[in-house]
């Protein structure tokens, strides 16, 4: 479910959402106009009333489309730190501020990521460092958090600890290349 779209749907049933850019969760009534402006990393981002919300996958059968499928965990395998960080990174790169269609490592938000074994000897922990394009913005706690469910989902995977830091701060430099064409800002 990687694309950006502008499709009106009638909402199928009551939703959770989260309120863009403040994070404030809100319940969608059904039988409400959406526009879905963003399907990207396993979310939508929407448009009801004039106001924009971020509507977790699971919940995509109240926009009329298949919800993610429920992945439970697998069992950890002897993974190696070189799997699981790639693991990590790939996960990451599914994380989508609900703004800009630009996952979040292409942005520039991860300012660090650390993987320590923890004492189930095949497990890990991932200690990550994110900012987010304003430090006004109230989406860092369900960013924080989607980052965290995907993370844990990592078989080996068994601590995650997201830090959101400030300094320095973010600004259109820590984009990457392929993030700065897509947006268009040179």
């Amino acid at each position: 479910m990687d694309m950006e779209t502008r499709e009106q749907v009638t909402l199928a049933r009551d939703v959770e959402a989260a309120l863009v850019p403040v994070g404030d969760r809100v319940a969608l009534k059904a039988g409400e106009r959406a526009v879905i402006t963003q399907a990207l990393g396993g979310s939508y981002t929407v448009v009801v009333g004039g106001n924009m919300y971020r509507i977790d996958g699971k919940d995509a059968d109240a926009l009329g489309k298949q919800p993610l499928a429920q992945q439970g965990k697998q069992a950890a395998s002897a993974a190696t730190r070189d799997a699981v960080e790639e693991q990590v990174w790939e996960a990451l790169r599914t994380c989508y501020d609900p703004e800009i269609p630009v996952n979040i490592v292409e942005l520039g938000l991860i300012y660090g990521c650390e993987l320590q074994p923890v004492d189930d000897p095949r497990g890990w922990r991932v200690q990550l460092q994110m900012t987010l394009t304003a430090p006004g913005c109230g989406m860092g706690d369900y960013l924080s958090r989607e980052v965290e469910q995907k993370l844990l989902a990592i078989p080996g995977v068994e601590q995650v600890d997201v830090e959101l830091v400030w300094d320095p701060p973010w600004s259109r430099e820590r984009m990457s290349e392929a993030a700065r064409l897509e947006l268009g800002v040179f």
